[in-house]
């Protein structure tokens, strides 16, 4: 199917306004270059819906939308221990049934596991709420440290925040590196996040002059992802023991060092297959890798595909 244009949210009794922001600000406007999605916000019936932070929120649609829409997301709500109505439910399942990629992220998950469009898949959701997900759903595989779960017309995403990783993820998949990564800068987050929720539960790093080294180091890294970027190089730049480096990145990245180092490289290559005519083996050397062959490798491990089959479903080019 074409990649989608259309997008419909529905938003349920008390709606987190964060979720509402997150749908509307990544297939918003973002200059010429953005395909111009069509978004609409759907409800039971079109009126006010109170949110979460006790301003109603005016809805111009109903149910109706969810049965045009490409994409359609169901947003997190206060009540979602209360299943929604049959008629929600009905919309839902009509929506995947008719080929529409179907969304939620938080305990959106919960109208998706209550309309049976999870049932044998994988899924995720808040940290806090993957319990109660599974005891209620024992036929969904809950998988409560992903950010997000991808199973195809279906896409689930982790609490809070965790649906800017889920909405990127979808114009990644659907539109190209090149876009998710314009978007994300538009609205100043990292087009992707290495590693699951657990990062996210512990405090945060205590900011001091070591974390500011950290920061300037992988700015570096960026800018000389061409060169080999041992991690004893790395430390060495931060003024920090490689133990050290190790235990602070992680800390600070919820990732390791090699991991992101191999994911930045991938997302490199991927906005290079994009939007140049470079041959594989020259993005493999500017990405730093030794070769087109180890290229391949970790883009089929990791990406599903070899690189020249990604730069055909993009351009249509070989």
């Amino acid at each position: 199917m074409p990649p989608f244009k259309t997008v419909a949210a529905y938003v349920p009794h008390g709606v987190g306004m964060l979720a509402v922001g997150i749908v509307t600000e990544v297939f918003g406007p973002h200059g010429a270059k953005a395909p111009g999605f069509d978004v609409a916000l759907c409800a039971d019936q079109a009126g006010p819906v109170p949110t979460d932070c006790g301003v109603p929120l005016s809805v111009a649609h109903g149910l109706d939308r969810l049965a045009e829409a490409d994409l359609v997301v169901a947003l997190p709500g206060a009540d979602f221990r209360t299943p929604p109505t049959p008629a929600v439910l009905d919309a839902l399942r009509a929506a995947h049934q008719r080929g529409a990629v179907v969304a939620a992220h938080c305990v959106g998950t919960f109208a998706l596991a209550a309309a049976g469009l999870l049932d044998g898949r994988r899924a995720t959701t808040h940290w806090r709420f993957a319990e109660l997900l599974a005891g209620r759903h024992p036929e969904v595989t809950v998988e409560p440290d992903a950010l997000y779960i991808d199973e195809g017309a279906i896409v689930t995403g982790a609490g809070a925040a965790a649906g800017f990783d889920l909405c990127l993820h979808l114009l990644r998949r659907e539109y190209g590196t090149a876009l998710a990564n314009t978007v994300a800068r538009d609205v100043v987050l990292p087009s992707h996040r290495d590693g699951g929720q657990a990062q996210y539960l512990a405090a945060p790093v205590p900011g001091d002059g070591q974390d500011e080294r950290l920061a300037e180091v992988l700015g570096w890294a960026r800018e000389h992802l061409h060169e080999p970027l041992p991690v004893t190089e790395l430390a060495r730049r931060a003024m920090m023991s490689r133990r050290t480096f190790a235990r602070r990145f992680t800390a600070a990245t919820g990732t390791t060092p090699h991991a992101w180092l191999r994911s930045l490289r991938l997302s490199r290559a991927e906005e290079l297959l994009e939007s140049t005519d470079l041959p594989v083996e020259e993005i493999a050397r500017l990405v730093g890798y030794g070769s087109a062959a180890v290229l391949r490798e970790q883009f089929v491990r990791r990406r599903g595909v070899p690189p020249r089959a990604y730069r055909r479903a993009f351009t249509g080019t070989p």
